[in-house]
């Protein structure tokens, strides 16, 4: 955690935050503070800043809330990512939120099994914490959404175009013509497949809705691979 974030019910008044849980225990057993100690903190979808350590015990932190600073630049990037095997999921989404992908569409394809969308991991909790979790390891305050879309088709016809607009609108898709370009200079929408890749018969209408479809060479990568290999290629994620 190199940052806490903060969500408005952990203020008790308008500098004042206090802090109990998961992030009491990382500041306790990780950063071991103590009273008078600075913590950086950022505020959910507002700045950040530090936190002057006020107060501190076994059940919670008390922390003096100066946030001055604005949070990195999101990526201009719409990621369409084929819902991931669940054990594999919420390292992919904290990775998203790490990068800076602020927009996050999860459709289905024929490779995804039924059962991937039963996890508990699409709840909203902890769909949260997960975002949480990758915003702060990269020092980030602007929170991810994740649209959920379990019917291919419809979603392709009826919505990706749209989303496509003014954008640089790639599939990735090993085995085709075209390598994916690299340090663009314009909004794009990224389509990514499940394990073992989009169908012949998706990629076309991925194509027919308006994407271009690239490779990364003869190398196979796993989702959680080829998602920050694609968007660093893309972008200067790290910037």
């Amino acid at each position: 955690m190199n940052l806490a974030l903060l969500f408005e019910d952990d203020f008790v008044s308008a500098d004042r935050a206090v802090l109990t849980g998961r992030r009491l225990a990382h500041l306790n057993s990780v950063l071991k503070v103590s009273e008078g100690d600075l913590v950086p903190v950022g505020l959910v979808n507002g700045d950040i800043g530090t936190g002057l350590v006020v107060g501190l015990s076994d059940t919670e932190v008390v922390l003096q809330v100066e946030l001055s600073e604005p949070p990195p630049s999101p990526l201009p990037l719409t990621l369409v990512l084929a819902m991931p095997r669940p054990k594999m999921f919420r390292r992919v989404l904290q990775t998203c939120a790490s990068l800076g992908v602020k927009d996050i569409w999860l459709i289905n394809a024929y490779k995804v099994e039924k059962s991937f969308w039963q996890t508990p991991w699409l709840s909203e909790e902890n769909l949260r914490e997960n975002k949480v979790l990758g915003l702060e390891q990269a020092r980030d305050t602007l929170m991810p959404r994740v649209h959920i879309r379990k019917l291919f088709k419809p979603f392709v016809e009826d919505e990706l175009p749209a989303l496509l607009h003014n954008t640089r609108a790639l599939v990735a898709h090993p085995g085709t013509d075209t390598p994916c370009p690299t340090h663009i200079n314009e909004p794009a929408t990224l389509c990514i497949g499940p394990e073992g890749g989009f169908t012949a018969y998706e990629v076309d209408k991925l194509v027919e809705a308006g994407c271009e479809a690239v490779h990364l060479g003869r190398r196979i990568l796993r989702v959680e691979t080829a998602v920050p290999v694609l968007v660093s290629r893309l972008f200067d994620a790290c910037n």
